[in-house]
């Protein structure tokens, strides 16, 4: 890894309001040495499918089974001027920037966009802008924000189904929030304080929050394993790459649903498609146990504030659509969400 920490991503978002301090969230990565694991630290330099030989930081390294769970790369210098005018939603650096950022603000427009219609966590913006909407009241600043939400996408988290996206979409403008949906972003002025969209509109903000564009690391696209789209094509049952013992696995594969979108880039389906990975090749070494199968059940809690989550769950291999089901939001997906935190750094570190 080329970190040395390991933090816990869905945290971001109360660190963005102040609910949490990095410490409460980040854990070293030394400990999964208690678990028998030995880690690298460095970057991966150069990845060789064929022979299963990656090279870190110029150090060659051979295996039996390759597993590539390099995440999404953000590239938010593909849009010019993003970088230096807006916050990062999804770094650690960048949620702690908003924070700082909303502790001095005093009034006026806050902007939040997707600067891609697909990325990663579909409803974390979402549940930014309902998290930005309860700061904002708590602290007496709400009548003197506008607060808007521009979307690359069609509606909120397009691919568990028109349902969902109208529930979130509901939740969203019930606030107050007003929500333009397939607005692309072309560029931003820093200067200006002006964002420009490809259909010819624009927006002017005093605080802009993103998501970036997202890509695969180079390193996978120069070893030949990516599809047109710039993501690795894996088996959707057993997360193998087109090279036999090769697996990838979390944000920077690609799986296709019926419907004509990928599966979508979140931590749920990672973890679980790292569980069928580590059976099978136990499996295939081994003996023991049978073979599993990726099904890709998954749920996302939806943050809205207030002690108040929702939570969206269902199959995402459901056919002709994805069938997934909005609970709450209330008080009991909330404790169920802060639960959910404390359990994954307890159990994995």
């Amino acid at each position: 890894d080329r970190a040395d920490k390991h933090f816990f991503p869905p945290s971001l978002l109360w660190l963005m309001v102040g609910d949490r301090k990095p410490e409460d969230f980040t854990r070293s990565f030394e400990r999964l040495a208690n678990r028998g694991v030995e880690l690298r630290r460095g970057n991966v330099t150069r990845i060789d499918p064929a022979r299963k030989e990656v090279e870190i930081d110029g150090q060659s390294f051979a295996a039996d089974a390759l597993v590539i769970a390099l995440g999404a790369d953000y590239a938010p210098e593909a849009i010019p001027g993003l970088a230096e005018a807006g916050l990062n939603i999804y770094t650690l650096e960048g949620a702690g920037a908003i924070h700082d950022a909303l502790d001095r603000f005093e009034g006026g427009r806050i902007v939040i966009l997707t600067a891609a219609p697909m990325y990663k966590c579909p409803a974390a913006p979402y549940e930014a802008a309902l998290l930005v909407d309860a700061f904002l009241r708590k602290h007496g600043l709400r009548d003197k924000t506008n607060i808007e939400f521009f979307a690359a996408e069609p509606r909120p988290m397009f691919v568990a189904g028109p349902d969902l996206g109208a529930a979130v979409r509901g939740m969203v403008e019930t606030q107050g929030v007003a929500y333009h949906p397939e607005h692309q972003v072309k560029e931003v002025d820093p200067a200006a304080r002006r964002i420009t969209f490809t259909n010819g509109t624009t927006a002017e903000y005093d605080l802009l929050l993103y998501v970036p564009p997202h890509q695969a690391p180079a390193v996978v696209r120069d070893a030949g394993l990516t599809n047109e789209a710039g993501w690795i094509p894996v088996d959707r049952h057993t997360m193998q790459t087109k090279f036999e013992g090769v697996f990838a696995i979390g944000d920077i594969n690609s799986i296709p649903l019926k419907m004509g979108r990928p599966l979508p880039k979140a931590g749920i389906f990672a973890h679980g498609q790292a569980g069928v990975v580590a059976n099978n090749i136990v499996h295939s070494w081994s003996g023991r146990g049978s073979p599993r199968k990726f099904v890709a059940e998954g749920m996302c809690f939806i943050e809205t504030g207030n002690a108040r989550a929702g939570i969206g769950k269902g199959n995402f291999y459901a056919e002709p659509m994805p069938q997934v089901e909005m609970r709450g939001p209330n008080l009991f997906w909330h404790m169920a969400k802060i639960l959910y935190e404390k359990y994954w750094l307890y159990r994995h570190f």
